[in-house]
């Protein structure tokens, strides 16, 4: 699995695009805007698209889920926890100031011990509710997605609705925290860190 992530849209949000290296099916895993420089990127490695993964449904992760999807037909999955929040994105992005092109309806909703699978890939989903209803992490063999549940030495904000810390502080210690220390955490924001690295160091815990 080639795995290529970059910060996209205003808020900085770590895209991933992760590519079967014998089929060549992607999967895209919170593309938060760009969508025309992420389908560039999907060309330039010869992918063909097939799913598209948001974390959780706040609008700075979901801004090009309509253009990747109108250009290459690829399914939409989140959390069912998060249809809300993502059908309440313009909303919230309007708040801010920003313009946003809502996203199209989910054709899969996730739930705890799901699995994403494209190619070769395969992406176990863990719920870890508490930066919104539904955030999820998706866990490989070496590395995990985790958006805004944690970051390297901090954790997702927790005062937005839905949001709840007490939640969001049990579910990285008991979801994250028990994976391998050299795990690869790649969150929606900022460096990658490793679960060793966030046990250690991170002042939350």
């Amino acid at each position: 699995m080639r795995i290529k992530i970059f910060p996209v849209g205003p808020l900085q949000v770590n895209c991933s695009i992760l590519v079967c290296e014998e089929s060549g099916q992607a999967v895209v895993i919170d593309p938060g805007e760009d969508g025309e420089l992420i389908l560039q990127e999907l060309e330039r490695q010869q992918a063909a698209l097939k799913i598209v993964v948001n974390t959780h449904g706040h609008f700075d992760h979901i801004g090009a889920n309509a253009a990747l999807i109108d250009a290459t037909g690829a399914e939409l999955m989140i959390h069912s926890a998060d249809l809300p929040v993502l059908q309440q994105a313009a909303t919230h992005a309007q708040i801010y100031g920003l313009n946003f092109v809502p996203s199209p309806e989910p054709t899969r909703l996730l739930e705890e011990g799901d699995r994403v699978e494209a190619g070769t890939i395969g992406l176990a989903v863990l719920h870890v509710p508490g930066h919104s209803p539904g955030a999820i992490c998706l866990v490989a063999d070496r590395d995990v997605f985790v958006g805004d549940c944690l970051f390297a030495s901090s954790i997702g904000r927790t005062d937005l609705p839905g949001g709840n810390h007490d939640q969001l502080i049990s579910g990285i210690r008991e979801k994250l925290l028990v994976l391998p220390d050299d795990m690869v955490v790649h969150p929606g924001h900022g460096p990658d860190t490793t679960i060793g690295r966030e046990k250690k160091h991170n002042p939350f815990f």
